[in-house]
């Protein structure tokens, strides 16, 4: 059977390679005095609260489970207008919102609606990599451009408009990003998208970490952007993070008016619609109970990087940039690795953090991501922690690192 070009460009997620040998390693260890703990997915531990749980519920028993509009029910779209002025005092036309199967469809239908074979799309490197694979399955190519801890890891107008080429089409960026929980400045976003708008391009930018935001500097939305800027961003969003409803598979896009029809119609091919389930169960997230539960839990999630990160740095795992947001630790396994004398490895061959990772496993019975999954550069001497589990867990995690290290 003839495997497709295009499938064979798209390498494997090492986030779920590595989540894989966790388990197995994990089953030959849980009735030891030294359970695997799971510090490598982006995942929180808290599950939905009971008002979307009970949500649902009613949904099934009110026979709420056909069908709806591609573009999602019209009290969902609502509700997220009404969230955007609630929280970051934005005026967003519910009319711009279109919910989607997940902050997974909503890159993939932008993607499709925007990139043409052979267009290329600027990316900060490290970035979450599954972006660069939505612009590959959309036959265009991800162009990653290297940033630094100075820069926050991410992209800057200058380096937009150095790198910008005849294939260029535009830009997608991550504020809070993933794998570095850092944000873009509210300044330079507005530089960058004042450049992509003056080269006729896209401004993407994955925005599902929003609420997660534990510094006033960085609490906003690319959509609040002054001189209409705003009205340019694609904005992608979901419900995973923020709202704690991962396994829902419910994201949305606020998108430019042009381009809502164009979405629609790719929508109704490729998806029909979202979980119409969960569309109604997230009508609860809104209610004045949840958003002061999803408080708490910002609150808790501050508390557990506030309590890490310093534990990190102590142990040698240095953070360049504390995170301002999501929940992750981009720590360099640099000096731990001259520790374990593993060598050190390359953008080419980046054996040191996959090494570091297995190492890890075995040794400290800690799940963690290998950076280079998130680009080249050097991401080979860095390993991503997930600060999504309980404090009691990264506790654990600290005193067996001590003990490795």
């Amino acid at each position: 059977m003839q495997i497709s070009q295009r499938a064979q460009r798209i390498k494997p997620f090492m986030v779920m390679e590595v989540a894989k040998a966790a388990q197995a390693m994990a089953a030959k260890t849980a009735h030891t005095d030294q359970p695997m703990l799971f510090l490598n997915i982006g995942e929180p531990d808290f599950s939905a609260p009971l008002a979307v749980q009970e949500a649902a519920a009613r949904a099934m028993a009110n026979g709420h489970t056909g069908y709806t509009q591609a573009l999602g029910i019209a009290p969902l779209r609502q509700a997220i207008s009404g969230w955007y002025a609630s929280r970051f005092g934005l005026d967003i036309d519910p009319a711009r919102i279109a919910i989607t199967a997940g902050a997974s469809a909503a890159l993939q239908l932008a993607c499709l609606a925007l990139v043409n074979p052979g267009d290329e799309v600027l990316m900060p490197d490290p970035s979450y990599p599954c972006n660069r694979n939505f612009v590959a399955a959309a036959d265009g190519q991800a162009v990653l451009l290297p940033t630094t801890p100075e820069q926050r890891f991410q992209l800057s107008a200058e380096q937009i408009e150095q790198a910008w080429g005849d294939k260029t089409r535009g830009v997608l960026l991550a504020s809070p990003s993933n794998p570095t929980g850092t944000s873009i400045a509210r300044d330079e976003l507005k530089r960058v998208a004042q450049t992509v708008r003056a080269k006729g391009g896209f401004t993407i930018v994955d925005e599902i970490y929003l609420g997660l935001n534990f510094d006033e500097a960085f609490s906003h939305s690319a959509l609040g952007l002054e001189d209409g800027l705003g009205n340019d961003i694609i904005s992608v969003n979901s419900f995973s993070k923020y709202f704690n409803m991962t396994g829902w598979r419910l994201g949305w896009l606020v998108l430019p008016p042009a381009l809502v029809p164009v979405v629609e119609r790719l929508a109704q091919h490729l998806f029909i619609c979202a979980s119409t389930i969960s569309q109604h169960a997230a009508l609860a997230c809104f209610q004045a109970d949840s958003l002061a539960e999803f408080e708490r839990r910002r609150a808790a999630f501050k508390a557990r990087r506030d309590y890490f990160i310093p534990q990190l740095n102590r142990l040698g795992l240095t953070v360049p940039v504390v995170p301002d947001g999501a929940f992750y630790a981009y720590a360099s396994c640099e000096a731990a690795c001259q520790q374990w004398g593993i060598s050190p490895g390359t953008p080419e061959q980046p054996g040191a953090s996959w090494t570091f990772a297995f190492e890890l496993m075995k040794r400290a019975g800690i799940a963690a991501t290998p950076g280079h999954d998130f680009g080249g550069a050097q991401n080979h001497n860095f390993i991503r922690f997930s600060t999504a589990s309980s404090m009691e867990q990264l506790v654990t995690a600290v005193a067996r690192l001590d003990n490795a290290l």
